[in-house]
């Protein structure tokens, strides 16, 4: 299995992003011509210390983690990267999809700081997520992710309505494991 994995690797390595788009989760509106596009922000608490441990737990793939998905290689997020996303629920290695991704802009800011990865062929969908940390002029932070996907497996097409069903609720996890990280003290 590590063989394999090591190969699967290598190959996204090599590879290019899915979609044309790259980079367009960055600000501004998200393309058209996919059939889930969201912008959600939620709010994590107040102040520098909140900032930096919020974009700590994201940079350090917090939101995958804390979702059932393990990043390989492990590295710290870094801009034109590559990560394998592993389906690890609870912890359990279970067979499933590798899941590989670009990391396509990175930002590190005193008041945003935050990446977006694309997805590779391979991957179920075809498109693009982002993980942001903002601190507004009054001292409050928040975390943003935007997406834009379609389908890319035949898995995931058969599964229409109900993949994108899961792709919200994942966003939703990945926000709330955000708030938790970075909790007030």
């Amino acid at each position: 299995m590590a063989r394999d994995l090591e190969q699967v690797y290598r190959a996204a390595c090599a590879a290019e992003p899915t979609y044309a788009e790259t980079g367009a989760t960055r600000e501004g509106p998200l393309p058209a011509g996919y059939r889930l596009r969201l912008r959600r922000s939620l709010p994590v608490g107040h102040g520098p210390e909140v900032f930096e441990r919020a974009a700590a737990f994201v940079l350090g793939w917090g939101p995958q983690r804390a979702t059932g998905l393990e990043p390989h290689p492990g590295t710290p997020v870094e801009e034109g990267g590559t990560v394998l996303l592993l389906p690890r629920p609870g912890g359990l290695r279970l067979p499933g999809p590798l899941i590989p991704c670009r990391v396509v802009w990175t930002e590190h800011g005193p008041d945003r700081t935050g990446y977006a990865y694309g997805s590779l062929p391979g991957h179920p969908e075809c498109g693009e997520e982002s993980f942001t940390v903002i601190r507004e002029a009054g001292g409050a932070v928040r975390v943003e992710i935007a997406v834009f996907s379609r389908a890319a497996a035949r898995y995931t097409r058969l599964a229409g309505p109900v993949a994108r069903a899961a792709q919200r609720l994942a966003l939703g996890r990945y926000l709330r494991s955000v708030a938790r990280a970075a909790g007030e003290g």
